[in-house]
């Protein structure tokens, strides 16, 4: 798990977990608070899990905290294929994915009348349901349709002020494309070296985001003396 300072362009803390947990999350985020001399961080941007947004509400709920955008789309991509054969589908799939031009309140505005024209237009395929001809082997005797379409919808619907909270508090990015940024070039160098155990993995890790925490000259020089005598 890993911490990031958008403003600073550098690792605040990681640590190294099994899963993204309440707990592990609780865990990393007080050591973060008290890393940073209890001084809470002017703003959080996360994917939105279930687990984030509860130690968020619990330790810093007066901080805004913004959905990435870059999430929301690579779920609306997900859910609501290119190719679909129904309006209804591309043309949300269409205002899902121009959420991330949207730069300015009046933006905001537009893209929130889209949303509600689209519900006009289309809102019955999202209470539309399938009964089987025949029994099935479950106790299910029928469902939603477009459950991809209903699930989609939610995402842009629910908590929906947490994904203008950038346009409100200046500094706030829209996305953690930065933090996906360094998750993506692990990913490649771990991959790279498929051939390291899990402690391995751990030393070279904490050596990289180490290295990604140091910026002056002076202090990469030092920690790089340090890192070629190190066993």
């Amino acid at each position: 798990m890993i911490y990031w300072n958008h403003t600073a362009g550098q690792c605040i803390a990681w640590s190294w977990e099994t899963g993204e947990t309440y707990f592990a999350l609780a865990s990393g985020l007080t050591r973060v608070i008290h890393e940073m001399s209890d001084q809470l961080p002017d703003g959080v941007v996360s994917d939105w899990k279930g687990s984030i947004v509860a130690n968020v509400e619990r330790y810093i709920s007066a901080v805004p905290h913004q959905r990435c955008l870059a999430h929301v789309k690579r779920d609306i991509e997900r859910l609501l294929p290119r190719h679909s054969p129904y309006p209804a589908t591309l043309a949300l799939r269409s205002i899902g994915f121009s959420l991330l031009s949207v730069k300015s309140m009046q933006e905001k505005k537009n893209w929130q009348l889209h949303l509600k024209a689209w519900q006009m237009i289309y809102g019955s395929v999202l209470t539309e349901r399938s009964i089987p001809e025949v029994p099935t082997k479950t106790r299910r005797k029928w469902w939603y349709t477009h459950s991809n379409v209903r699930r989609a919808f939610r995402i842009l619907t629910k908590d929906q002020d947490h994904l203008f909270q950038f346009l409100e508090h200046t500094g706030l990015p829209s996305t953690n494309n930065g933090l996906e940024g360094i998750n993506s070039d692990l990913k490649i160098k771990l991959r790279n070296h498929r051939g390291m155990k899990a402690q391995q993995q751990f030393q070279f890790v904490s050596w990289y985001l180490t290295f990604k925490k140091v910026k002056k000259p002076a202090d990469l020089k030092r920690l790089w003396d340090i890192w070629k005598h190190w066993k």
